[in-house]
């Protein structure tokens, strides 16, 4: 049985294919700084709102930018993405032999490149996107925010129907994909790879040779003088390059405190944590005062208290434990983000529908 497995990680060696460990380890990298920059956003939005809150409203924008820009450099300068430099690994055009390989320093041709960025950079952005529209999508039919009988929502049932199909037949692909790359029958681990014309192979010591001798002979090279626009465009790519420069650098740093973060939040380490992060239980919020005679509440209890009319679609608020009308209260949380009876603090996942016996 080991002998069959070898290959995994042996047997590639030879022709400089890297291991299946090493592909899902680079490709979960970059997949794990998403969220991680993320949440540091969502907290720096909520703490200020004012100064923070345009990059948690423009964040799937930022960040791709910001790829972008990472990307292309380590693309243009490593023939390599983030997570694969950081590797040890490089994109290889398909159809070089191993004679005539081009060094991971001279970068990818432009066609090659181009096709990288698409599916690094712009094919994430869009599946974040089509992600947060089904997500949306789900909730506006659960609770039934079109009329009935509109051709949009019979569109967009139709469409909730075969996304997860649509889905599945993605990450399917990709599985069978790993699965041949794993016995040996493919070069790419990700059909997104052969789409792009390239296969990773592992950094060679020529590679490293050139990549650590390329700073040093660029400082060295000193160039005659040159036209405005040349100066223009020199300025322009030595900032890009030292925006990705900058990027790589902190993300490097930071990838190595997102593998602390995950150990330190682990299972095993979760009763340690709990030891020196335990805080005395805060005393319960003071509930105002409101009677039966408050203006803030009509006096039948099937009326709701924001649009005055009976209730459709019962909902209530779990902060304060009032009931209203699903499209009163979501326009009204959504809009001022507290109670519209309590003014308590709160937010759009805290409303429950309530189902009543005859439905």
């Amino acid at each position: 049985m080991a002998e069959h497995g070898a290959h995994i990680t042996t047997a590639s060696v030879a022709d400089d294919q890297p291991s299946i460990f090493e592909v899902v380890a680079q490709d979960s990298l970059m997949t794990a700084v998403r969220p991680a920059l993320q949440h540091v956003v969502k907290v720096l939005a909520e703490s200020n709102p004012t100064h923070y809150g345009f990059f948690w409203r423009w964040f799937d924008e930022i960040f791709t930018l910001l790829d972008l820009l990472l990307q292309q450099h380590y693309l243009s300068k490593t023939s390599a993405s983030f997570s694969e430099n950081f590797y040890g690994l490089k994109r290889i055009v398909m159809g070089d032999t191993h004679k005539f390989q081009r060094l991971a320093s001279a970068g990818l041709p432009k066609k090659q490149l181009w096709k990288s960025i698409v599916f690094l950079v712009l094919l994430p952005y869009l599946k974040v996107k089509l992600e947060k529209l089904v997500s949306s999508l789900r909730e506006e039919d659960e609770y039934s925010i079109h009329p009935p009988s509109s051709h949009w929502k019979r569109f967009y049932r139709a469409f909730l129907a075969a996304y997860p199909f649509v889905n599945m037949a993605w990450e399917g692909w990709f599985l069978i994909q790993q699965l041949q790359y794993i016995l040996g029958k493919a070069q790419h681990h990700s059909p997104l790879l052969r789409l792009a014309g390239v296969r990773l192979g592992r950094l060679t010591v020529q590679d490293i040779q050139a990549l650590e001798h390329k700073p040093a002979e660029a400082s060295i090279i000193q160039h005659p003088a040159r036209s405005v626009n040349e100066r223009i465009k020199s300025a322009l790519k030595k900032a890009v390059g030292g925006v990705a420069l900058s990027l790589s650098t902190g993300l490097s740093v930071g990838v190595f405190f997102l593998q602390f973060l995950d150990w330190w939040y682990s299972s095993e380490n979760q009763e340690t944590i709990k030891s020196l992060t335990a805080l005395p239980t805060p005393p319960p919020p003071v509930h105002l005062d409101y009677n039966s005679v408050s203006p803030l509440l009509p006096k039948m209890k099937t009326v709701c208290p924001l649009c005055r009319k009976p209730r459709v679609n019962d909902t209530v608020l779990a902060t304060s434990g009032y009931v209203f009308c699903y499209r009163c209260v979501f326009n009204y949380v959504r809009s001022h983000q507290a109670c519209p009876i309590t003014g308590y603090s709160t937010e759009v996942q805290h409303l429950i529908k309530l189902y009543s016996p005859e439905n």
